[in-house]
């Protein structure tokens, strides 16, 4: 049996491709499984890395307004397409997966079309135009907000599963994780993140919220700052005098899931898979979502959990010490308020949702 996997760009899109990828090879061993990526991607260095083969097409992006690009961008599709044609036609999958990003248009477009059972996995809330686009001639589209489901008016069954996430990100439990980072498990930890990178305006806001917290009794904080960002936020805190033992202040965590498994709460961005492993935790949120993303999608993504009663939303052009540690200061003085919140997480967890994914994806073959 032939599985084919394509979604790229960013991370967003590559690791649900490939959370979906292992939870396949658990239910079938044997399964060939490859991936279809572009060489400008970070899928080319990703893919290899977990053992998946990869081959490439060429296909581009569109611009939103007609230019020389968009005409160069219409030029490349048409080669993706028959790049994807040579694909489909050596390798004769028995099923290809989508999970999102203009690379997967051309092979799960082309797969359809040569009657290839096709599903898509749409990570947003808002989803993207690709997924759109494609859902028109897949027989599933998978899920990771239900809110998603009114973007989809086509013939596709609709399929609420959640958001794939590692399994790595479930194996750990709050006082050995505690333990494992040298924290103090009587006191209430705060994770702050901007991603891998991290966020240059959650730092500037967490700086002044730091500074206010730094020797507090009953509260930690574990912050990520991103490398690039880290010895210029060091001199800065040493600047205005340091901080106390209770805020540690790292370049970036290298085990996310112990750090998630540590948090009482978290200072994260609205990314689609960052969310769904907070929700998998139970982990409530003070969310920022990153303003330049996509359609905004990170926005419908930090709102639909706003309305479930698990995060508060600060709109980044909002955001400032004083709107950060007034959020926080809330949360620690009002606990019960902390843990509906924790709850309302916990809820909308989706932790199995890469076995779902691959379960339904494979009984498409047999149909």
């Amino acid at each position: 049996m032939k599985v084919i996997l394509s979604g790229g760009g960013t991370g967003g899109h590559i690791y649900p491709a490939l959370t979906i990828a292992d939870q396949i090879k658990k239910l079938c061993p044997e399964a060939d499984i490859s991936f279809v990526g572009t060489q400008q991607g970070l899928e080319k260095d990703i893919i290899p890395r977990y053992g998946y083969p990869l081959k490439f097409i060429e296909v581009a992006g569109f611009k939103r307004s007609l230019s020389f690009d968009t005409l160069r961008s219409v030029g490349k599709l048409f080669e993706g397409l028959y790049d994807a044609w040579q694909i489909i036609k050596k390798e004769q999958p028995d099923l290809v997966i989508g999970t999102g990003g203009y690379v997967c248009g051309p092979i799960v477009f082309m797969a359809a079309m040569h009657g290839i059972p096709c599903c898509i996995q749409e990570q947003n809330a808002m989803p993207g135009v690709t997924n759109k686009i494609l859902s028109r001639y897949v027989r599933k589209v998978f899920l990771g907000y239900k809110e998603a489901g009114k973007y989809f008016p086509g013939k596709a069954e609709l399929v609420y599963t959640g958001n794939p996430i590692r399994t790595e990100i479930l194996q750990h439990e709050r006082l050995a994780a505690i333990k494992e980072l040298g924290l103090d498990p009587e006191k209430k930890t705060i994770l702050v993140s901007g991603g891998s990178r991290g966020a240059r305006s959650i730092n500037t806001a967490m700086l002044e919220a730091e500074l206010a917290l730094s020797g507090r009794q009953e509260v930690q904080v574990l912050h990520a700052t991103g490398d690039v960002n880290y010895k210029k936020y060091m001199q800065e805190i040493t600047k205005r005098g340091g901080v106390g033992e209770n805020i540690i202040i790292k370049p970036y965590l290298h085990n996310m899931p112990v750090a998630l498994a540590a948090a009482d709460l978290a200072v994260f961005r609205a990314g689609a898979i960052g969310l769904a492993e907070l929700m998998a935790k139970g982990v409530p949120s003070v969310l920022v979502p990153y303003p330049y993303a996509t359609a905004n999608h990170q926005e419908f993504n930090a709102r639909a959990v706003e309305a479930k009663g698990a995060a508060k939303v600060i709109l980044d052009k909002e955001l400032n010490g004083e709107r950060i540690l007034e959020a926080i200061e809330h949360l620690l003085v009002h606990a019960e308020e902390l843990e509906k919140m924790q709850a309302a997480a916990k809820s909308l967890g989706k932790p199995q949702a890469a076995e779902t994914i691959a379960e339904q994806a494979l009984a498409l073959i047999k149909k």
